[in-house]
């Protein structure tokens, strides 16, 4: 070799390697983004504080709105699922499903008259059909704990009255699997299958009221109270798909002893009887039983309102980070949007930091506008700094996602 050209080649060498030193760590790693001086606002004294976002909800699985842009495109409610969930499995799945009704925050089990109304005994495995008690003018049936353990049956008319005691955990159901309406300090709200009057553990006489249901008549009271009925039907059947899913998943994967899903977001919102509407009853009938798994076991299907363009990674392959082409349609107020603060409001959630002066971000996600979604990020104020996760920074102000950028004037 020439021995300019070697000196060339080392010289090249030398230098690749000084800008591989002076990089930081998180430019060298796959799906990160570095900080950058785009990414730090000064504060002055006293500030706007704008935030601009994209994005309703944690991001990974499917986009509700994305995939009513989706059907709109005309996609089938398959092509939507697989599109989110790409590698999981289509399978069957049936049965039921316990329910915790989280409304009911009393310790006994209350429900109204109805005709062919049944009491079960869990011990005993027995199920009788309660009197009318029309004659009587009966309005509520009540189960509940007496001093020794057993569970006491009683019925309303003014007063409580003992009607008999069981000999294990007792519940109601009607005849022909009509209703049962539960009675609770917030209402009434009428339920399909059984209503158990359940034991968080054993002794004691706490209660919790747990709904025993199909799992297709628990997605009739699932699917409009997580994406509107009159969606796109493609759109909806996706939704029925994800959150028939979803439940297999928490089945498999209980929350607690006497329960399996509970019926708030925190699992996925459950309404019961008054929650149904035809359009979205048809769409769990269209795709009656059908799940995806991954590996043989029901896939952990997670959706969320909007993507904001872009799907986060979860814990499984099934759901990756990719781009949602699907989620900008016109019809989405969520997919971009901003709010402005004071910068006392951002230094009354974090007191310890005094006046607030800077904001930094410190790494993102990778993915999309401004480098994605925020990891972490510090506020440095003229008493000390904190470091806060995206999330939490999310969580703490209300903000729709942790997909967010700021803008700082004075005011």
């Amino acid at each position: 070799m020439h021995p300019n050209r070697r000196r060339l080649l080392a010289l090249v060498a030398r230098l690749l390697l000084a800008v591989a030193i002076a990089l930081p760590l998180a430019a060298l790693v796959p799906g990160r983004a570095p900080a950058t001086t785009a990414d730090t606002w000064s504060v002055p004294r006293q500030a706007w504080v704008k935030i601009s976002g994209h994005g309703y909800g944690h991001g990974r699985g499917m986009s509700q709105y994305g995939a009513e842009g989706a059907a709109r495109e005309g996609l089938t409610y398959k092509q939507i699922i697989d599109f989110y969930y790409p590698d999981a499995r289509w399978s069957q799945a049936k049965k039921r499903i316990a329910v915790l009704i989280t409304a009911d925050t009393s310790d006994d089990l209350v429900v109204k008259v109805r005709r062919g109304l049944r009491v079960h005994d869990a011990a005993e495995k027995t199920i009788t059909r309660l009197p009318d008690l029309s004659d009587r003018d009966a309005t509520m049936w009540r189960i509940r704990a007496g001093d020794d353990g057993r569970d006491r049956v009683a019925w309303f008319n003014g007063r409580w009255h003992l009607y008999g005691a069981l000999d294990g955990r007792g519940g109601f159901s009607r005849k022909q699997g009509k209703p049962v309406t539960l009675v609770t300090p917030s209402g009434a709200t009428a339920y399909r299958g059984r209503l158990w009057s359940r034991a968080p553990s054993a002794g004691g006489t706490a209660r919790d009221a747990v709904n025993v249901v199909s799992l297709e008549n628990y997605l009739r009271g699932v699917v409009p109270m997580e994406m509107p009925a009159l969606w796109h039907p493609a759109a909806v059947r996706a939704q029925a798909v994800a959150a028939r899913t979803y439940a297999t998943y928490e089945r498999a994967h209980p929350r607690a002893r006497h329960y399996q899903i509970c019926d708030t977001w925190s699992c996925q919102v459950y309404g019961g009887v008054a929650a149904e509407h035809p359009a979205s009853d048809a769409a769990v009938e269209k795709t009656a039983g059908k799940v995806l798994t991954w590996r043989g076991e029901p896939a952990l299907t997670q959706f969320a309102s909007s993507s904001g363009g872009w799907t986060v990674s979860g814990s499984v392959p099934y759901l990756p980070a990719q781009k949602d082409p699907y989620d900008g349609w016109s019809g989405n107020s969520v997919h971009s949007w901003s709010l402005r603060l004071t910068d006392t409001q951002l230094e009354s959630h974090w007191p310890s930091i005094g006046n607030l002066t800077r904001i930094s971000v410190l790494d993102r996600d990778g993915n999309g506008d401004w480098g994605g979604r925020v990891q972490s990020l510090r506020l440095v104020g003229s008493a000390g700094r904190v470091t806060v996760s995206g999330d939490t920074f999310r969580s703490v102000l209300g903000l729709r996602s942790d997909w967010i950028t700021f803008g700082v004037r004075s005011r």
